[in-house]
């Protein structure tokens, strides 16, 4: 027997009614000879984790552009994050954890750089609008490499999942709703402790009946909230909160808006990060030669605007600065 096949078999034993089991995928778009070791959920996490696409998630904002300080959360400590907190829940509610971990690691991939700033303005200038839970299943399904060809071929769950992780839609595994509802619970608390960090707000700023439902501290808000996704979903056909801890978890994100997201002060960069993605938008319209030729090249497939969009929504911060220096900024002349 198969290394795949006993852990499958395994699945079946261990795993809730309410899981989905790797043998019960409905498969890829391209179908593929399975692996001898690992089960398909296993493949697409891997996919994901070694994708050029992940990598570039350590240079992409969280919330605050490029912080000088060593512990702040980029796109990928956020993604880490997400990932512990799903594989928690998932593992205990007996879903099946490979499903859950690989939807988590691939949920952000088509973030813009500047974060949510990147994101606002792209979705303004680009006529087909800009959403990062799609362009990051258009990095799985289009622009990232595979071993044939562009696209990483990945199984139905594991696309629907990156895809609803936000939004209105509900995923239609429990595993992708257990990622939904760990991204909150991750960045609104790792947003806190930066926003801490960053001298906007402090501890006693926080709503007091916040602290008094959901902790004051950041472990004890996210194992608060972990503990009543697990207590309120065990052998349930839905993932979700009780209505208080929802209730005052929601408030929390309210009060990060009011407070964090739209600061002056921890936003004060932000119209210069618009304006550097607006610019080199116009640029690259304006002339397309100066897309970098494998990138360009998929015009004729894609059309010129949704290359763009591709290429800049792709850019880490320090790259997409660099590029508008590259572009913008005379150089020192030298005999």
């Amino acid at each position: 027997m198969l290394v795949r096949e006993m852990i499958e078999r395994n699945e079946e034993k261990i795993l809730s009614i309410y899981a989905l089991k790797s043998k019960d995928s409905v498969g890829r778009k391209i179908e593929e000879e399975k692996c001898h070791v690992r089960t398909e959920y296993q493949r697409d996490r891997d996919r994901i984790l070694y994708s050029k696409a992940f990598r570039r998630l350590k240079d992409k904002t969280q919330v605050f552009l490029l912080p000088e300080g060593d512990h702040y959360r980029t796109r990928l400590t956020h993604t880490i994050e997400v990932s512990q907190i799903s594989r928690t829940i998932s593992r205990a509610l007996s879903l099946n954890e490979d499903l859950t971990e690989a939807i988590a690691l691939g949920h952000d991939l088509g973030h813009a750089p500047f974060g949510h700033s990147g994101e606002k303005i792209l979705n303004t200038i680009h006529k087909g609008g800009f959403r990062h839970n799609e362009q990051s299943l258009r990095v799985v399904d289009c622009l990232e490499k595979g071993k044939n060809g562009f696209g990483l071929n990945l199984t139905f769950e594991v696309r629907d999942g990156i895809l609803n992780h936000t939004g209105t839609k509900q995923a239609s595994t429990l595993e992708g709703q257990v990622v939904k509802i760990s991204d909150r619970i991750a960045y609104i608390n790792h947003d806190i402790d930066d926003a801490i960090r960053a001298n906007i707000i402090c501890d006693e700023d926080i709503p007091k009946d916040c602290v008094k439902y959901l902790g004051i501290t950041n472990s004890e808000r996210i194992n608060n909230m972990v503990m009543d996704v697990i207590e309120n979903s065990y052998e349930k056909n839905k993932v979700k909160m009780s209505k208080e801890i929802e209730y005052y978890t929601n408030k929390l994100r309210d009060f990060m808006f009011e407070n964090v997201y739209l600061n002056k002060k921890s936003k004060k960069e932000e119209d210069k990060a618009q304006y550097i993605i607006e610019q080199l938008y116009d640029c690259f319209f304006r002339d397309y030669k100066k897309i970098p030729l494998e990138t360009s090249v998929r015009i004729y497939e894609f059309g010129l605007e949704e290359v763009i969009k591709d290429y800049i929504a792709g850019m880490t911060d320090r790259y997409i600065i660099n590029k508008y220096l590259e572009i913008y900024v005379p150089k020192v002349w030298r005999l």
